[in-house]
């Protein structure tokens, strides 16, 4: 996760460039339930309102959480499918509070209602995120229901309403691009805590429709808009945050944003960026699915490193005979390509490596994904891969 909240801030008061340490355990995102009311386009878990045999049991969850804590693991993100429909979320919702996680709520908001608010507020969760695809009629088309969008965004504002931290989540692509403005309106009209921009990552129903993965020219230009975005929200001395995931070019590119815009703080900002690290998946984010296997992230669902009801969480995250999981945390990775000459490795660390394992095979070819070119990384050898005009601005918020 690139935290664009945390670096704009360091532009106006900087902290101590320190040593890059890993948290002493990794954030797990959990699919507790693989079922869903809905069939998202890019839905990277494929989920289906039906049942899915083979479930974690509600004494085997608490088992895995036991070896969670024992492991050092910080955060838990309890997600689906629609973690919503699993009868038993609250109890561990519950549980997880009082073992001391800061907890989290991943849904899609269309079932967060006047019912089962006052639920979901005694459990008093950390983080609250519903995903939204864009404004009504996208939201709609993509969610394939219509009325999904009010129905989350009331969900939304009856969290707002019991004083739980809220956020949205959105994922880009070609056909929903065009509402990012709207939504960054919407999120500050409802007085939304954070917004996570997601990019589209080749993994579950998004990598059937990778195809229509957002131009590179929109990606810069959503990037850019962001940035401003945040500048002018701290200028105005509100404190909301705004992260971006799933493509960690991000941090190279706002080094040249910042290059551009605050030429005397560049030294400063990519020493703080090499201090983040870049890319942690398989080091300082994990995922375990309904199943109980263990992956690098979310988007790493065609490859497990073992399964909870096996192994001690621990045990799996700690092996390094498993040849990813050896390159994932190495540093820096053995990458290849225009990723290996970049001039940005050690504050990007490769980006995600599941873009090129899903399009060559290789995990460590360069990144498809990264969207600066050649001159822009300092790579001098090969054809271009990726023709932009020069340094294009969109209009300063």
């Amino acid at each position: 996760m690139f935290r664009i909240s945390q670096f704009i801030h360091e532009l106006h008061a900087p902290t101590p460039v320190r040593p890059r340490r890993n948290p002493p355990g990794p954030v797990v995102i959990w699919n507790l339930i693989r079922r869903c009311n809905l069939t998202c386009k890019h839905c990277y878990s494929i989920s289906a309102d039906k049942d899915f045999a083979g479930e974690l049991s509600t004494p085997e969850v608490f088992g895995v959480m036991d070896k969670l804590k024992a492991a050092r693991v910080p955060v838990l993100i309890l997600s689906g499918g629609e973690p919503l429909l699993r009868p038993d979320i609250f109890e561990i919702a519950a549980r997880s509070k009082t073992m001391g996680f800061y907890t989290a709520l991943s849904s899609n908001g269309t079932l967060i209602t006047e019912q089962n608010i006052d639920a979901i507020g005694a459990i008093d969760f950390d983080y609250v995120g519903v995903s939204l695809d864009g404004i009504r009629a996208t939201h709609d088309k993509f969610r394939r229901l219509k009325g999904a969008f009010d129905r989350s965004l009331a969900g939304l504002r009856l969290c707002h309403e019991k004083g739980l931290k809220v956020g949205v989540r959105f994922t880009m692509t070609q056909d929903n691009a065009h509402d990012l403005p709207a939504l960054l309106q919407l999120i500050e009209d409802e007085g939304i805590d954070r917004f996570y921009f997601s990019h589209l990552n080749y993994a579950g129903r998004g990598n059937k429709h990778r195809a229509d993965d957002a131009r590179h020219r929109m990606t810069r230009d959503a990037m850019d808009l962001l940035f401003e975005t945040c500048l002018a929200d701290q200028h105005a001395g509100r404190h909301r945050e705004f992260t971006t995931g799933n493509n960690d070019a991000d941090g190279a590119w706002f080094l040249r944003w910042v290059e551009h815009r605050f030429p005397d703080k560049a030294g400063h900002i990519r020493a703080k960026l090499e201090q983040w690290g870049g890319n942690a998946s398989g080091v300082n984010v994990a995922n375990i699915d309904n199943l109980g296997n263990v992956h690098p992230d979310t988007m790493w669902w065609h490859y497990t490193l073992g399964n909870v009801r096996e192994r001690a969480f621990g045990d799996i995250w700690a092996d390094v005979s498993d040849p990813l999981m050896a390159g994932l945390k190495q540093h820096p990775r053995p990458v290849k390509g225009r990723c290996a000459e970049c001039q940005y490795l050690s504050l990007c660390n490769g980006n995600t490596r599941v873009r090129a394992q899903q399009l060559t095979g290789d995990p460590w070819q360069e990144d498809p994904g990264c969207y600066l070119d050649d001159e822009e990384i300092g790579v001098t050898s090969g054809a271009e891969r990726l023709k932009v005009t020069p340094w294009h601005r969109i209009a300063q918020v």
